[in-house]
């Protein structure tokens, strides 16, 4: 599909997620098929930008093009600010936040906050938008449907932004007030698929293969986003991929297909966090995985007692060593448990401290 000047390999794209879709997790999903790939948030706030945890957002050193990275904020002119400092830093594609329901963030009026202020929020993309273009690079918009069941106002916010030159909307379906609870629901992004001539993503439980193509056929979109199943299974682009090709699922993956892949993605997280947080981060990705495979959870337990990269790699290749001596095929269910939606949020409690220097008010 295109989206401004790029043309992406397929519609399946992966969600960006506080605390989880880092460089190397981004890596690692488009190495195993997905489309496209989105940055954690990065804030407009200038002072902050200097600071490890957003330099390391900014650090886009060996990944694949087109670089996509998402902003948040409040200020027109600071969001504007942040996307030409991105680009400067190879960002390709500038996605502008307003989904996040983090009460940090919203409390702040940024993320699905700013969609209580539509002449703000429209003020931040015509801002943005006017300073993307003339470097060429197009802008997107990941939303919710709204503040409240009773102020879903995504279907003309998405109008503006279109009128405002944003290259694709991303809605998720629910409304801030559910947070990630509930169900979510996919009428409204037909509604603004129906009414938009540019490109429009789903979000919310897509979790299967079978339920992203479903919910394109169902909504008429022109691509799926998936958060959670990517967090345990980052092969499921992959599946998705094949099954939108072939009307049917691939074989399970190898057990030492998984292996070489997690362990690839170990180096990548260990180079890009260095060894005391790399080890620590990393544990959450490795925890996803090994849940539901057996002896997961005693391994689990394990990794959280080990502080040094090698021991941590060799101890991830030596329980899918023994695994595959049983399973030569990873032994999991399409079922399989996995990650809460905004189970990443423990994680990102760690990585959203670079948030906690917005101003008290908008």
């Amino acid at each position: 599909m295109r989206l401004g000047p790029f043309t992406l390999p397929n519609p399946f794209f992966v969600a960006p997620m506080a605390g989880v879709t880092d460089r190397p997790f981004r890596m690692l999903c488009r190495r195993l098929g997905a489309g496209h790939a989105v940055s954690e948030m990065v804030t407009s706030r200038r002072e902050l930008w200097s600071t490890l945890k957003t330099s390391r957002r900014a650090d886009h050193t060996g990944e694949p093009g087109p670089i996509a990275v998402q902003i948040a904020g409040v200020e027109p002119a600071e969001m504007a600010d942040a996307a030409r400092y991105n680009i400067d830093r190879g960002a390709r594609i500038i996605d502008i936040n307003m989904g996040c329901p983090a009460k940090k963030v919203c409390s702040k009026w940024a993320g699905s906050a700013l969609m209580r202020d539509e002449p703000l929020a429209r003020a931040i993309v015509e801002a943005v938008v006017a300073a993307c273009a003339p470097r060429g690079v197009p802008v997107t918009l990941k939303m919710r449907t709204g503040w409240s069941a009773a102020g879903r106002n995504a279907l003309p916010l998405a109008r503006a932004a279109e009128a405002a030159g944003v290259a694709m909307v991303t809605v998720h379906g629910r409304t801030r007030e559910m947070g990630y609870g509930g169900s979510a629901e996919h009428e409204t992004v037909a509604a603004i698929k129906a009414a938009l001539s540019i490109p429009v993503v789903a979000n919310g439980d897509i979790d299967t293969p079978a339920r992203a193509l479903e919910v394109m056929q169902a909504t008429g979109v022109d691509a799926v986003m998936i958060g959670r199943a990517a967090m345990a299974r980052p092969w499921v682009f992959r599946d998705l991929a094949h099954l939108h090709a072939h009307g049917r699922l691939p074989p399970v993956p190898a057990t030492r297909d998984v292996q070489r892949w997690l362990i690839e993605h170990l180096h990548d997280h260990h180079a890009l966090y260095g060894e005391f947080t790399g080890v620590r981060s990393a544990r959450k990705h490795i925890g996803w995985v090994v849940q539901s495979l057996p002896g997961g959870a005693a391994f689990r337990q394990r990794m959280n007692t080990i502080d040094d990269c090698a021991t941590q790699v060799a101890a991830l290749g030596a329980f899918f060593d023994e695994l595959a001596e049983r399973y030569p095929q990873l032994p999991e269910s399409p079922e399989a448990p996995q990650p809460q939606e905004g189970a990443h949020s423990e994680a990102a409690n760690e990585d959203r401290t670079r948030l906690e220097s917005w101003p008290a008010a908008a």
